[in-house]
This record gives structure tokens, sequence and C-alpha cells, in this order.
């Protein structure tokens, strides 16, 4: 988040702690901390996302074609180094985080990716030695 986003957003005073821990999350941590609420409440973080675009595409027609991506590495490959920088210049995580991301596949490393951005990170990430998913 850039420096501009964050001044914008007035955070109320009893959530300015828990709003200063979740910055200091890594990437996996904001996942696991997203599945965890997910899973101990019921509910979905994309589920609104989900609903909405699922109306769209009855009322349109199932001819309408998808806008938005998951990138899913589904395996490493056996160039692993390579699949793990093509992942880090697709995602801007650092190191270990695109290694743990890596040794986890089957995993999505990117939500919500236009189509082009998204064939452009299978095609890098492929070219390196992997396995992508378009989901």
């Amino acid at each position: 988040m850039d420096e501009a986003t964050k001044t914008e957003v007035q955070v109320p005073e009893k959530f300015k702690n828990l709003v200063e821990s979740i910055e200091k999350l890594s990437v996996l941590d904001l996942s696991e901390l997203v599945k965890t609420l997910e899973d101990k409440f019921g509910v979905s973080a994309a589920a609104p996302v989900a609903m909405m675009a699922g109306g769209a595409a009855g009322s349109e027609g199932a001819a309408e074609e998808k806008s938005e991506f998951n990138v899913e590495l589904a395996e490493a490959g056996s160039n692993k180094i390579g699949v793990i920088k093509a992942v880090r210049e697709a995602t801007g995580l650092g190191l270990k985080e695109a290694k743990d991301l890596v040794d986890a596949a089957p995993k999505v490393i990117k939500e919500g990716v236009a189509k082009a951005d998204a064939e452009e990170m299978k095609k890098k990430i492929e070219e390196a030695g992997g396995k992508v998913n378009l989901k």
C-alpha cells in the first residue's frame, strides 16, 4: 500500500492497534489470517465478489468472458529456483515468502488478476519450468 493511500484512510481509535499489527504481517501470514477468520466465522472473503460476478454472468449470458483470474501454481517442476524467481517477480514477495509459496504448490499465488496480467504471469512461470492454472 503506498503512502498516499495510508494517509487517506481514517482508522477509528479502537482499531488502531489491530490495524498496526496487521500492517506488520507478511503476505503469507495475512493469507493464513484470512483463512482462519473464514473458518472461525463461517464466512468467505471472496463471496460478495463471486456473487456479483455470478449474477452479472447470469443476466448477460454464459458467453461473457471472465475478466479476473486467480493464478494458481500447480507444480514447481524441475527448475524450482527459476520458478521461485518468477513467482517473486510476479507477486513482489520476498525470497522466503516466494519459496514457501512454491513449496506449498498447488497454491493460488495471486487473486483477482486481469486476464492479460494473468496470461503474462503464467507465461513467465511456465518458461521457468512451473505449471500454472488460471481459474
